[in-house]
């Protein structure tokens, strides 16, 4: 680990150059990874996320240059093996698959049986189910706590944002999933929207972003014990320095139930967590 990012802070971005909004062509995309990975803040970046469709159009160039990647699932998991085939067969190191088992208002537990099925086959990777916050959430934790506890290497997964404003989940709701992970010792990532440190409305849309420093903080508290109002207050917080002072003390621990997210860019992150004084350094010159 480097002496300039925590332990608490490692991995926690994954690079999400290729989706929106910033749609990098794959071979810029790559290039600027291989370039986080040389820089003196690599502990913070996780996998260079890339999308299925992508690899079924052939568009791998560069992904065997010694590239950590995961894998999304953007054509359904139907295709997920075909996918992994060809990542394979081009030398491309995977680490992890994310994939949305239903749509919203959909039951989860078809999309979840197939997902297990595809996990008992490929248990070198981890793996993660993107669940609604709507119909059967419950049910479906328990169904992938179930699994993990028998050995299986699979995790939730949960969006918050998008280009909807039913895709931005209240702090209380995102509060309760945090807590209901939790009691069941499932871990979680998170995906769209978390583009700042900390809670804010974006004047463009109208949205109100999550900050990944309220996640931070707020996760820290539930592993501690917090319930579900405690959690909240800490993800509608918008004073950074209420969020700051857990995540600076906690920073030589490893981080527990929160995976981390995907950016498209990393350096937008980077820029929150220096002007916060949680990571200690410069931009490579």
């Amino acid at each position: 680990m480097s002496t300039q990012v925590p332990r608490l802070l490692a991995g926690l971005v994954d690079d999400a150059a290729v989706f929106p909004p910033g749609s990098a062509s794959l071979p810029d995309a790559v290039a600027a990874h291989h370039e986080h990975r040389v820089s003196w803040y690599a502990d913070l970046v996780g996998p260079l996320l890339v999308p299925a469709s992508a690899v079924a159009a052939g568009e791998l160039d560069g992904l065997a240059g010694g590239v950590v990647t995961g894998l999304i699932g953007d054509t359904g998991l139907d295709r997920l093996p075909t996918a992994l085939a060809r990542l394979d067969a081009a030398g491309t190191t995977v680490r992890q698959v994310e994939v949305a088992v239903a749509r919203r208002g959909e039951d989860p537990r078809p999309g979840l049986t197939a997902l297990h099925d595809l996990v008992t086959r490929r248990d070198d990777l981890d793996w993660y189910a993107e669940l609604p916050l709507t119909f059967g959430l419950t049910s479906a934790l328990d169904t992938l706590a179930e699994a993990r506890a028998t050995g299986l290497p699979v995790a939730a997964k949960f969006r918050t944002g998008g280009l909807a404003a039913e895709l931005f989940p209240t702090p209380v709701e995102l509060a309760a999933v945090i807590c209901a992970c939790r009691d069941r010792g499932l871990p979680f990532k998170l995906t769209a929207g978390l583009h700042h440190a900390v809670r804010h409305l974006d004047p463009e849309t109208g949205f109100t972003h999550h900050g990944f420093g309220n996640v931070l903080a707020a996760t820290l508290a539930a592993v501690d014990g917090a319930e579900v109002d405690e959690v909240a207050v800490l993800l509608a917080a918008t004073d950074a320095a209420r969020l700051v002072e857990p995540v600076r003390a906690a920073g030589d621990a490893d981080r527990r139930l929160w995976g981390g997210f995907g950016s498209c860019s990393v350096r937008e992150p980077l820029t929150d967590l220096i002007r916060l004084g949680l990571v200690n350094g410069g931009f490579d010159r």
